[in-house]
């Protein structure tokens, strides 16, 4: 039974939410104006707010700002008679979990009233994550990276990325360079095709003094920039003809020679990254084959994220981690982020991510909190990329995962696993049987009392059908 505060100077008003709020099974504070709503805030645990904004004394925007100021705040609707463009920004810069107008009907009143009570609103987020980005995911196509990775870190020899845009593949390179031998040296990223064919040399390769016009100070390039270290060429299927024959000079040589300079020696591990189909540019005769061979020396492909199933999840997960919010995937969420098709691979779940971070006020993020996938898709473009897949088989998928996923994270505690999975205990059981799933019970012997069937237990953070 959760407590509701009520605050509206207008009487009538307060006596009809209260009968709403009551007759959903809930208690009901009573708050005549600002002033005694934050007293009640003091002296009880509040869980929601109905806050009416114009009142004498402490307006409603005002008392708003004061809880934000707290170290706890319970999820705030503001209602108002007067809704305008100002007050409607201010209340949600503010924190507010949603602004209604005056007259509210009994049914809109009790779905908020249910959504802020399902929902966690916090002041004090964690900050997002100022480091880059890692390698997420646990498919078979990335555990192979994975593992190429660790097989020649601590090598020399030139990687070619390849894949499609958006799929990962700075992460890639940046992965090899932190684990490896030279990760004490800098990390120096170029885009070839953010840089014009007549800069991209003193980019790469420097220049001296006087070199050309505006040209008033010697420049290292990014390649003695990168001594000791990686240097990171993306997008290197753009670049022009004639900037390759430099480039290939500098990786059999390792010699780079500025704009107006002498030539240089340097001690730098390349790795390329590119978009094109490099073979069939050689066939067309825009990328030179000798480079192509220097290059492809490792390559390391990366598929596209709808051929990553296992991975969406906890890559929208781990977005969501670094964008400094404490926010869940409901069950709904995570089936409709799987079913997506993602044109725009990791790029794409990225910025959903972050879009929701930002525009959900709950904990839990809904599937209909996702309807801008379908807005934002393409004519033509599938919504589901497994084949004859209807939802309920989804799900089940989807269900299994997260179950191998918990019992792995736990070391095959069931209760651990039970507990993250916020199920009971039997019905763990129940689910290891239908999906046949062998697993050791290491918690054998342990106390069995199962503190994941509570009856004031959370929704269920991101179970499959039945759970």
């Amino acid at each position: 039974m959760a407590q509701v505060l009520i605050v509206d100077d207008d009487e009538t008003m307060r006596d009809a939410l209260a009968e709403v709020v009551r007759d959903l099974g809930h208690n009901a504070c009573l708050a005549p104006n600002g002033a005694v709503a934050l007293d009640l805030l003091d002296r009880e645990a509040i869980d929601a707010v109905l806050l009416d904004l114009r009142m004498p004394g402490i307006d409603g925007l005002e008392v708003l700002r004061r809880m934000r100021e707290r170290p706890v705040m319970p999820a705030v609707t503001v209602l108002t008679a007067h809704a305008t463009a100002s007050n409607t920004i201010e209340a949600m810069r503010l924190g507010a979990f949603d602004h209604l107008t005056k007259p509210i009907g009994r049914d809109d009143l009790a779905r908020v009233i249910e959504r802020m009570l399902s929902s966690v609103v916090g002041t004090q987020s964690p900050a997002a994550s100022a480091e880059p980005e890692t390698l997420v995911g646990s498919s078979d196509a990335m555990r192979t990276v994975q593992k190429t990775i660790g097989v020649l870190a601590d090598s020399d020899a030139t990687v070619l990325i390849t894949g499609e845009t958006g799929t990962g593949k700075e992460v890639v390179a940046r992965a090899i360079h932190e684990h490896g031998r030279r990760h004490r040296g800098p990390y120096v990223a170029v885009n070839c095709a953010a840089i014009p064919d007549d800069l991209l040399e003193s980019e790469l390769f420097g220049h001296v003094r006087g070199a050309f016009t505006g040209a008033t100070a010697d420049r290292d390039g990014a390649f003695r920039q990168a001594e000791h270290g990686t240097l990171f060429l993306d997008e290197i299927g753009d670049m022009g003809i004639a900037m390759q024959a430099k480039i290939l000079r500098a990786l059999q040589e390792r010699i780079v020679t500025p704009v107006g300079g002498r030539p240089i020696p340097v001690q730098v591990r390349v790795i390329a990254a590119t978009h094109h189909d490099l073979t069939r540019a050689v066939r067309e005769g825009t990328f030179r084959e000798d480079l192509y061979y220097r290059l492809h020396v490792v390559p390391i492909h990366l598929p596209p994220l709808s051929a990553r199933i296992a991975d969406i999840v906890p890559l929208a997960e781990y977005f969501l981690a670094r964008a400094g919010v404490r926010k869940r995937l409901s069950a709904d969420a995570a089936a409709r982020l799987i079913r997506h098709g993602w044109p725009g691979n990791v790029r794409e779940l990225k910025n959903a991510m972050e879009r929701v971070a930002v525009m959900v006020r709950g904990e839990y993020i809904h599937t209909t909190d996702l309807v801008f996938l379908e807005q934002d898709r393409e004519p033509g473009e599938p919504i589901v990329d497994w084949p004859d897949e209807d939802l309920p088989s989804a799900l089940a998928r989807l269900e299994e995962m997260l179950i191998r996923r918990a019992l792995k994270y736990s070391g095959n505690n069931r209760t651990d696993a039970a507990r993250r999975l916020n199920i009971n205990r039997q019905s763990l059981y129940v689910k290891l049987k239908r999906y046949g799933i062998e697993s050791p019970d290491e918690d054998a012997g342990a106390a069995e009392t199962d503190h994941s069937n509570g009856s004031n237990a959370a929704p269920p953070r991101r179970s499959g059908p039945g759970a």
